[in-house]
């Protein structure tokens, strides 16, 4: 999807209003699936971050225009999702927020929960669709519109950028090398290092909200991580907040809303340490990701002591870097606002070839899409994540036996097989129909603009160069665009996009693009087609509807049957207590009888939370921190299935600026009764002292 926002003047800024939201969208935090890193293993059991989305609504008085950006905590952004939410969007108020000018787009964190996608084998990983996280997203994303709708004002718009280093490195180098030496040349680094903010500001200058675009992978959580976590760019979000709303605001709950959306990060990790054979701590051979050790994975760490540290840290850099952006002078952006947006079928696609070096489509020439499939390298992961069995990277032949298996599910044609060369087929997702459709054909594009400022919004993982590509294709179908800015994860997840040259080395990115060589080709024209109709004030063919399978989902996750507490305790009860003082720094732990967290997402509220004593004689207390903070963790675990006991711990690390005093851990929850029903609870630790 493309999001274009133009700098050009051509209307008073006072025309202009702009409204910002966030709203608690948190999955269920327990016994659900993670999506990003296609673990069976990786389920929930716990909070790190809680997942917030971030709406941004622009209405241009003078022309009558409006669009809506959300940015969403979420792996990728789904278009069951999509279309509920559009149509309790009309419901609310009319034609006013239609699919030509909401996007919705996904952070890309690989720790949240997932089942919302409606597309079989995206849901496979988290045993099917699961309803709650669906809901959970829905009503989130809701929310944060209608408050961004009802807060709309009078704002001016300024574009700046800044550059960050250490904070991403390339994954897939060999395969960008594969891309022309004169493209290289034009470009310092292998990934994009630059920070796009985009801040609405007040007539009277104060920050309204922040977007900022930049290329990185919220990978710094790793596939053993059991806790919802928004990872990097959602932390700092949080830490941008915080500083724009004041320290003692809770997550959440402040004013000035700042996301940190992601952009063509296909090919951008975090782990800036680069891949290391598991066991020996040798570099692993980059082309194959392979290690010599017997079942020695290869895998990048980033730059912290832990998973953990290293969030912190990536987090950080991007905070400073967009503080420092934020304190400088920008350029305003003025002019209209505007949007065009088409459903796209890409197998039935055809395009001209796209020369980088000239930067022109040859039309002498048409090139295809392809149905989708999925490559062998998909199975190796990355180094982000590792995948299993003997899968490597690169390759480029098939194996009998796997083919064996493939063809059980769904046989390619000899077309798709020549259609998708040199990718071997691992899976034919675009033949596969059972239990339904595996994989989208159908895909969502958009542009909209505001006067020169241009913003890319594509449904899927565009890699670095052809992120590049496209800004310079855009940039030169808008004439009067000033600034190009790639929006990914949006609407609809359609995988990878590599350039042509990256998919002949068949790495992890190339296999999983899933329209075959000329994806991007197809993508690059389909854009610079929709920018011209935007630029000439023209309205798209609307194109095909995606289909509708949400009377075909099926799910194998089980439901919560019933809770219940221990012999002689009562859910809420505290039953290891914490010390009776604590130092900044510490870490203070609690343990309460739990019922399951799935029995109530808890949106606005909370599982865990930090008081502190404000009057002994009122026995007054006060949220000072909830378990969307950073130095909080709800970790929660079933005891017993057939008892239907669980236990769920409640951490805080104490903060250097925490004010001495006297403070408890209080839990939240709600338990299922055997007979029926689902009630409130919850309880607290003793009261201790911080020095």
């Amino acid at each position: 999807m493309l999001v274009v926002f133009l700098l050009a003047c051509a209307c008073s800024a006072n025309a202009l209003r702009v409204g910002v939201g966030i709203a608690d969208v948190t999955g269920p935090p327990a016994e659900i699936g993670f999506m990003g890193y296609a673990n069976f293993e990786q389920t929930g059991h716990g909070i790190h971050l809680r997942q917030f989305a971030r709406a941004f609504v622009l209405a241009d008085d003078n022309g009558g225009k409006r669009m809506v950006f959300v940015s969403v905590d979420a792996a990728m952004m789904g278009n069951g999702v999509r279309k509920e939410v559009l149509k309790r969007l009309k419901k609310r108020y009319g034609e006013l927020y239609t699919e030509n000018n909401v996007i919705i787009s996904g952070t890309h964190t690989h720790s949240t929960p997932g089942g919302f996608l409606m597309d079989f084998l995206f849901d496979l990983p988290i045993l099917g669709f699961v309803k709650e996280t669906y809901v959970a997203y829905i009503a989130g994303i809701l929310k944060s519109i209608f408050m961004a709708h009802s807060r709309l004002r009078p704002a001016r718009v300024e574009y700046a950028e800044g550059e960050i280093l250490d904070a991403n490195i390339n994954r897939s180098p060999s395969s960008y090398l594969k891309n022309p030496p004169e493209e290289r040349a034009r470009y310092t680094y292998d990934v994009d290092k630059t920070l796009a903010q985009v801040r609405f500001l007040s007539p009277q200058d104060k920050v309204l909200g922040v977007i900022n675009w930049f290329a990185v992978h919220p990978t710094s959580m790793n596939n053993t991580n059991r806790l919802i976590s928004s990872d990097n760019v959602g932390y700092a979000s949080i830490l941008m907040e915080k500083a724009l709303n004041g320290n003692n605001t809770l997550p959440g709950k402040g004013s000035v809303v700042c996301a940190f959306a992601s952009t063509n990060l296909g090919d951008v990790s975090p782990n800036t340490r680069g891949p290391r054979c598991e066991f020996s701590g040798r570099v692993c051979d980059q082309q194959s990701a392979l290690c010599s050790g017997h079942k020695e994975r290869c895998f990048a760490s980033g730059p912290g002591i832990d998973m953990f540290d290293s969030t912190r840290i990536i987090a950080t850099k991007l905070f400073d870097t967009a503080m420092k952006v934020l304190s400088e002078p920008g350029e305003d952006v003025t002019g209209p606002v505007g949007v065009v947006h088409q459903y796209v079928d890409m197998p039935k696609q055809s395009a001209p070839p796209y020369d980088p070096i000239t930067e022109a489509f040859n039309n002498s020439a048409k090139v295809s899409g392809c149905y989708p499939a999925m490559g062998y390298s998909f199975a190796a992961g990355t180094t982000d994540g590792p995948g299993a069995f003997d899968f490597t990277q690169g390759t480029t032949t098939s194996n009998p036996l796997w083919n064996a298996v493939r063809d059980f599910i769904a046989e390619p044609t000899k077309e798709d097989i020549a259609c998708h060369a040199p990718k071997p087929i691992l899976l034919a997702t675009g033949r596969a129909r059972f239990p339904y459709e595996w994989q989208p054909r159908v895909v969502s594009c958009s542009v909209a603009r505001i006067g020169g400022l241009v913003v890319a919004a594509v449904p899927g993982e565009f890699t670095t160069m052809s992120g590049r590509r496209l800004r310079r294709v855009v940039a030169k179908a808008a004439p009067s665009a000033r600034r190009v800015v790639i929006a990914g994860l949006s609407n609809i997840y359609a995988d990878y996009i590599a350039t042509p040259e990256e998919y002949q080395a068949q790495r992890y990115e190339a296999a999983s693009t899933i329209f075959g060589p000329n994806t991007l080709n197809i993508y690059l024209h389909k854009y610079a087609e929709l920018t011209e109709a935007l630029v000439k004030g023209e309205t798209p063919e609307p194109g095909p509807n995606p289909p509708d399978f949400s009377d075909q989902l099926i799910t194998l996750v089980p439901p919560v049957l019933w809770d219940a507490a221990p012999w002689g305790k009562e859910f809420g009860d505290c039953v290891k207590q914490p010390q009776k003082a604590y130092s900044h720094g510490d870490i203070v732990a609690a343990t309460f009888v739990s019922g399951h967290p799935r029995n109530s997402i808890r949106h606005g509220h909370w599982y865990a939370a930090v008081e502190r004593l404000e009057s002994e004689e009122d026995d007054a207390w006060t949220v000072v921190a909830t378990d969307a903070d950073w130095e909080t963790k709800y970790i929660w675990q079933r005891n017993s299935k057939i008892l239907g006991t669980s236990h769920a711990e409640v951490e805080w690390e104490i903060p250097s600026s925490t004010t001495p005093g006297t403070y408890r851990l209080h839990h939240y929850g709600n338990y299922k009764y055997i007979l029926g029903g689902i009630y409130p609870y919850h309880g607290f630790s003793d009261s201790f002292e911080v020095t």
